[in-house]
């Protein structure tokens, strides 16, 4: 039996004989005018006697994904960008020379090809091959063709290969450029300027997380990868832009897992003169629009279970989460010392010292986030846990913010924004003391921003919404790494 070092000795082998032939194995002079699936639509409908009175001639290219030879001739499978199609390989209409050249293709190489569209006489659609080129010979064999790159490890860590062998990898690509092309489309239909904002920032904000740190030589600082764009972005309300988006990515330095990647991409967005239930309409509307386009239906499966967006979506404060799914009453809800021994039975491993505020918060987390399966917006967060959200007019103890739920994780955050300086610069404080304390994920002080809102900034509702998770979502991926292309991983064992 043939090891994999025996193909590829014989591969290279056929590259020297091409090259001693005086034809490249790499060559870059070729130029198509269609696809396959162009060639698919145009003659859907066309018999056998409708394809042999059409003379057009089509010039593709694409990596070969099976061969059968029959001797004097042999059929391909040619995939291009689109898809695939079959070609006929004849010694007749090539020649000797074009036919012998043909002798040296492998599956997995790169080829061109003229030919005119055909009936096969099973009635598959083909090209007839008139002219034939070795586009690019390739030296690594795929995998064999029953089993595929079945190997998570390895379709990660290799994804030009999972993308050429595992077509339904490739339409999940498709899909997340498509629902980053109507996400954007959504927002600059109503009048949102898309802007860019840095990725190195001097001050780690615009969240609680932990980021990584890097060093600018000129300069002789440390710099850090942003962890939000948040803060940029509310400068740039102050300075008149009064609804913008970004689009890009944030850096944390946390665990990885299936719904975690240090490296995630983020849509957030500011609008001046607006609140934090504006903002849920607008994801309403949003969400909604890209699934209809996307999947076709406000109805999917998701894992095993269905999935509904069809509006309106449940709306919850956090105590009513916890009321609603947990087994605590509500006036041991209120009582901080019996929440701690609540959470004490459910295994939480909680500092006895812990704020009433952030106890709400890990319980909830524990017992209701992964119980909302179907969209639910989360509000009435405590102040504490948010040190950037506007707090209630009514309670200062909650702010006006919500986290969106689906399938049992957060999709988006949403606040209406806090715009009173002094107000700010004492939750900065208030953060720098937890960080003084040892949280590292505590927001540090930044001063110009405490300015900026000295200039004014208007009534803000501002969000975020993790594209990687509603690709998961509309895709049906359940991990984070099935939608990132290059996702982050261990170095590679030797």
């Amino acid at each position: 039996m043939e090891t994999q070092n025996d193909l590829i000795a014989q591969r290279r082998a056929k590259i020297d004989d091409l090259r001693n032939q005086g034809v490249n194995p790499f060559a870059n002079d070729f130029r198509t005018d269609a696809v396959a699936t162009d060639i698919h639509e145009k003659h859907a409908n066309d018999d056998v006697d409708q394809l042999a009175s059409i003379e057009a001639s089509y010039a593709i290219a694409g990596r070969v994904m099976a061969k059968r030879d029959f001797g004097k001739a042999a059929f391909i499978q040619v995939q291009d960008r689109s898809g695939r199609i079959q070609a006929y390989i004849a010694k007749k209409q090539l020649g000797d020379e074009g036919f012998e050249l043909f002798s040296k293709v492998d599956v997995g190489d790169i080829v061109g090809l003229n030919g005119v569209a055909f009936r096969t006489k099973t009635g598959e659609l083909s090209l007839r091959a008139e002219t034939f080129r070795i586009l690019t010979k390739s030296i690594l064999p795929l995998p064999e063709k029953w089993h595929g790159l079945t190997d998570v490890e390895t379709r990660y860590r290799q994804r030009y290969l999972d993308l050429i062998v595992n077509q339904d990898v490739c339409d999940v690509f498709r899909k997340r450029s498509q629902i980053i092309t109507l996400m954007r489309e959504f927002m600059t239909s109503r009048s949102y300027l898309e802007v860019e904002t840095p990725m190195m920032q001097p001050i780690a904000g615009g969240a609680t997380a932990k980021p990584f740190v890097t060093h600018h030589n000129t300069l002789k600082m440390d710099l850090f990868l942003r962890i939000a764009p948040e803060l940029y972005l509310k400068r740039l309300v102050v300075g008149g832009f009064d609804r913008v988006f970004e689009i890009n990515r944030n850096f944390r330095n946390e665990g990885i897992s299936i719904q975690h990647n240090p490296e995630f991409t983020m849509m957030e967005f500011y609008q001046a003169y607006a609140t934090y239930e504006d903002m849920m309409d607008l994801t309403e509307e949003m969400i909604c629009h890209v699934a209809e386009q996307v999947v076709g239906s406000l109805k999917f499966t998701y894992g095993e279970k269905e999935v509904d967006l069809k509006r309106p979506w449940q709306r919850l404060t956090v105590k009513e989460a916890v009321l609603k799914y947990g087994d605590i009453d509500a006036s041991d809800l209120g009582d901080r010392d019996c929440l701690l021994a609540y959470a004490k039975r459910l295994g939480l491993e909680l500092d006895k010292n812990i704020s009433y505020g952030k106890l709400l918060t890990e319980v909830f987390d524990e017992v209701a986030e992964p119980q909302l399966w179907q969209p639910t917006f989360i509000t009435q967060y405590p102040t504490e846990v948010s040190p950037l959200s506007r707090k209630n007019d009514q309670d200062s103890s909650i702010v006006d913010r919500f986290e969106l739920f689906v399938v049992g994780r957060e999709l988006a955050n949403a606040f209406s924004e806090l715009n009173d300086p002094v107000d700010q610069r004492e939750r900065f404080e208030g953060q720098l003391a937890e960080k003084e304390a040892g949280d590292e994920e505590a927001h540090a002080m930044d001063d110009d921003y405490i300015r900026s809102l000295e200039y004014g900034l208007p009534p803000t509702a501002g969000e975020g919404i993790g594209i990687d998770r509603l690709v998961m979502l509309l895709t049906n991926s359940a991990s984070i790494r099935d939608v990132i292309l290059f996702p982050q991983l261990r170095p590679e064992a030797k």
